[in-house]
């Protein structure tokens, strides 16, 4: 790893812009950031939002029409995973020839070869033709050498959506040991939750510029809003949150059933209280709520779609729903999200979207001890 250095821009991108010709609008707008050494930066946005050109440009296989890219020293990323791989080689041959193309010294790579392969996690099938392997499996590899080879600036999208749940926990530990020994890291990524606890900040690119740049949970948002889109037409924008304000929700409260308002103990029963109003007549109504930690991470969700609860409301009508579900969170402070929208989620038309609608905090109850978030009611047998 390289050794921590001051908090200076490893990164610095001003102004860039790409058309591709016959396109009817460019790639990229006038695009300008920066990427702090030992910082990771998210970027999330729609298709077409621009996110795969600046990959390409910050990886040096594309240039800009204008603009310029100043990078502190070395890029890898996804552009360059498995650059070099012949499939008629072994997985072995494969990663001496990916590693040297992306500058890693031939006698660091004597060392590295063994720990490159554990992480990539293939066993036996690094002495078989890289031919014979499905495209996670060399995806996998891939990313083991981009890792190893320590660039200043490591670039990553949704490569790490490959592999099984073990190999991801090894790349999010290892892009964490990376970032805290200085390294930066630029991930592309539609994962909501990992941009929301990994990344030190959040691009959001919508039609080719930069629509916003900030905290991740805002960014988050922000992104959720430019999903929603406008107002329909006739329906005013909802105060708070977004939508096109066909719908709305006029009042949340979450109370545990012993104790009371915003509060619960571990195991406690809690009552979730949404009130609706509607700017027109809807036939397919759908209300759904969310719960996340003090950090964003989503922990449940559901809809009325999914409980099988038809919703209709005609033209200025209100109507009450209430959620009911045991308090299986481990002590502390959470937030609920909520939304009106049709179908199966929020990402075709969206009403109104409300985040942080309420808070509350858990405290320890009368069951077991447990670790981690939530508690799964686990038992234990004895079979003999």
């Amino acid at each position: 790893m390289p050794p921590p250095v001051e908090n200076r821009p490893v990164l610095r991108v001003e102004g860039l812009c790409k058309r591709y010709r016959g396109a009817p609008a460019p790639a990229l707008e006038g695009v300008s950031f920066t990427v702090e050494r030992g910082t990771l930066v998210g970027v999330v946005g729609r298709n077409g939002a621009g996110k795969s050109t600046l990959l390409k440009i910050l990886a040096g296989v594309t240039l800009p029409d204008a603009g310029s890219v100043h990078c502190a020293g070395s890029v890898t990323g996804l552009i360059e995973l498995g650059t070099g791989f012949d499939p008629r080689l072994s997985g072995w041959r494969n990663l001496r020839a990916n590693a040297l193309l992306l500058g890693i010294p031939r006698r660091r790579l004597a060392r590295l070869k063994p720990r490159i392969a554990a992480f990539a996690g293939l066993g036996a099938a690094m002495d078989e033709p890289l031919g014979t392997w499905s495209t996670g499996m060399a995806m996998r590899l891939a990313f083991a050498v981009a890792v190893h080879a320590e660039p200043a600036l490591l670039l990553v999208d949704e490569a790490l959506a490959v592999g099984d749940a073990a190999f991801q926990q090894r790349c999010f530990a290892r892009l964490a040991a990376y970032r805290e020994a200085g390294g930066a890291v630029l991930l592309v990524s539609h994962d909501l939750n990992a941009l929301r606890t990994l990344c030190d900040r959040v691009l959001v690119l919508e039609g080719g510029r930069l629509a916003y740049e900030g905290p991740p949970a805002e960014a988050v948002e922000r992104y959720f809003q430019l999903i929603a889109g406008g107002a329909a037409k006739g329906a005013d924008v909802p105060a708070r949150g977004y939508g096109d304000g066909r719908a709305r929700i006029l009042a949340a409260r979450l109370r545990g059933e012993r104790s009371g308002e915003s509060a619960a103990a571990v195991g406690e029963m809690l009552s979730l209280e949404v009130t609706l109003a509607a700017a027109c007549d809807l036939a397919d109504l759908t209300l759904g709520m969310g719960i996340r930690d003090r950090r964003g991470r989503n922990l449940f969700g559901t809809n009325s779609h999914f409980l099988g609860v038809p919703i209709a409301l005609a033209k200025g009508a209100t109507a009450t729903y209430r959620f009911r579900f045991p308090c299986r969170l481990a002590p502390g402070e959470y937030t609920v999200t909520l939304a009106l929208h049709e179908g199966e989620d929020h990402t075709g038309v969206c009403h109104h979207w409300l985040e942080r609608a309420c808070t509350f905090a858990v405290r320890d109850g009368p069951r077991a001890p447990f670790a981690g978030m939530v508690d799964l009611a686990a038992e234990l047998e004895v079979l003999g």
